[in-house]
């Protein structure tokens, strides 16, 4: 899935919406959250660490505090709203928001969208981005908002209180990627990710192959 002539990229899956995707000596995790159990040991691998929005299903602050600690030179993009939780490494802390981009080793990576996926109306907002790598592959965070911008994979939130099934599929028909791989799943038994494929993936409402991935397991795009 990667252009003619490119690097491949290689996609590992964690639990829920966390991703590390390595290429050419660069490694780089997406989101490590409390619900991986070894969110310490996915950080320490990484040159970098990139976060969607605050919420703890998306970043394990302990382990993170305790990497930023150890490790002096490892930076964190993140929403500006966010600046507050790593207020003791501020020197390692860039915020993001719609529009910046920035590089990690040879990944390019653009930041798109602003907002979180309303919960319910009595829940406030809160900052939210996604990050579009390599102009191919993009992870939303916790929001269906449209990048401008031509996608090749998309990493579809596949579960969670905000999420609609139906509004999942007028996302994926919307982006138009070539391929889908499900996130944000921990939420979602065995029958429920065949259902979710079954409706979502290529013989259901958007005609694109839907992707699961086993935890620990990895693909290449």
């Amino acid at each position: 899935m990667s252009p003619k002539g490119a690097s491949t990229v290689k996609l590992t899956k964690h639990e829920h919406a966390c991703v590390v995707l390595e290429k050419d000596g660069a490694t780089f995790v997406i989101d490590p959250g409390v619900f991986s159990p070894n969110a310490a040991d996915i950080i320490a691998g990484a040159d970098a660490v990139l976060l969607t929005h605050e919420h703890a299903d998306h970043v394990h602050e302990g382990a993170l505090s305790a990497a930023l600690g150890a490790r002096p030179e490892l930076p964190v993009y993140a929403p500006a709203a966010m600046a507050g939780m790593f207020s003791a490494h501020a020197g390692q802390f860039t915020p993001v928001g719609a529009g910046d981009e920035f590089t990690i080793g040879d990944f390019t990576i653009s930041v798109h969208g602003t907002d979180h996926a309303i919960i319910h109306p009595d829940i406030p907002t809160i900052a939210n981005v996604g990050y579009l790598i390599d102009e191919s592959v993009y992870h939303p965070g916790d929001a269906y908002f449209v990048p401008a911008a031509s996608v090749t994979t998309l990493l579809l939130p596949t579960s969670g209180p905000w999420m609609k099934l139906g509004e999942a599929a007028d996302y994926v028909r919307a982006v138009r990627p070539e391929h889908m791989v499900s996130i944000h799943d921990l939420l979602l038994s065995e029958t429920g990710k065949m259902i979710n494929s079954q409706f979502l993936g290529e013989q259901g409402l958007t005609g694109i192959p839907l992707t699961q991935v086993d935890l620990g397991n990895s693909i290449t795009l």
